[in-house]
């Protein structure tokens, strides 16, 4: 039977993980709290900080809850500094997923997704409950897809981006790096790197500092 660690459990999208484990009977060796706060599981899976995990648990995939690209790609060295270099994947069993469908390491889909045929996932990228991602559309590295987004055909989601819930963007629209696309929000025209947009139609109502951003120059690993 599969086994994976969850690190960065404080975050609140772990129990979710954790229900999509069970749907798909995936069992989970530890959860890694590597933050301070309150632990986001069940009592069934057992706690462990990072200097405590055994050649055990480091041996197994990893999958990262946080939802928030900047704080996910953290977490991600922060496992890779305590020997966590496995990535797993979870693709929740309620998802309907077409078989042309191209997916990265560390990759989470939440149940109740639909994933179109000839989409694109990368790496660490989060596709959260219910989302619509359209057929072609490409979803690069650390970006977060919320609740009930839809992407319509052919979208291009830049790294690091976080779409909120229940937000559209329209067929053939890119969504630049670092940029995030407010809850609700209808995209009807490219939106710009580190661009904040909100609405209906969705208009830029500031630009991200670059604190704020995930830099992808730096080395990645």
């Amino acid at each position: 039977m599969k086994q994976i660690v969850l690190y960065g459990v404080c975050a609140g999208l772990a129990i979710d993980l954790e229900e999509s484990c069970a749907r798909s009977r995936i069992t989970i060796a530890a959860g890694i709290k590597n933050v301070e706060g309150k632990v986001a599981l069940s009592p069934r899976v057992r706690i462990l900080t990072p200097i405590e995990a055994t050649e055990a648990e480091r041996n197994c995939e990893v999958v990262i809850p946080v939802f928030t690209p900047l704080y996910r790609y953290a977490a991600r060295q922060d496992a890779l500094d305590h020997g966590f270099s496995r990535a797993g994947v979870i693709i929740d069993s309620t998802s309907v997923v077409g078989t042309s469908v191209a997916i990265g390491r560390g990759v989470y889909v939440n149940a109740g997704c639909t994933i179109g045929g000839g989409v694109v996932i990368g790496d660490f990228v989060i596709v959260n409950r219910s989302a619509s991602v359209g057929h072609d559309t490409h979803i690069e590295e650390y970006a977060s897809i919320g609740p009930a987004a839809v992407l319509a055909g052919r979208v291009n989601i830049r790294r690091g981006v976080f779409v909120g819930a229940g937000a559209v963007v329209l067929p053939d629209i890119e969504v630049g790096e670092n940029s995030i696309v407010g809850a609700g929000a209808v995209v009807t025209r490219p939106v710009p790197s580190g661009a904040v947009v909100v609405g209906n139609p969705a208009r830029i109502v500031k630009m991200r500092r670059p604190d704020e951003c995930l830099h992808f120059g730096m080395s990645q690993r």
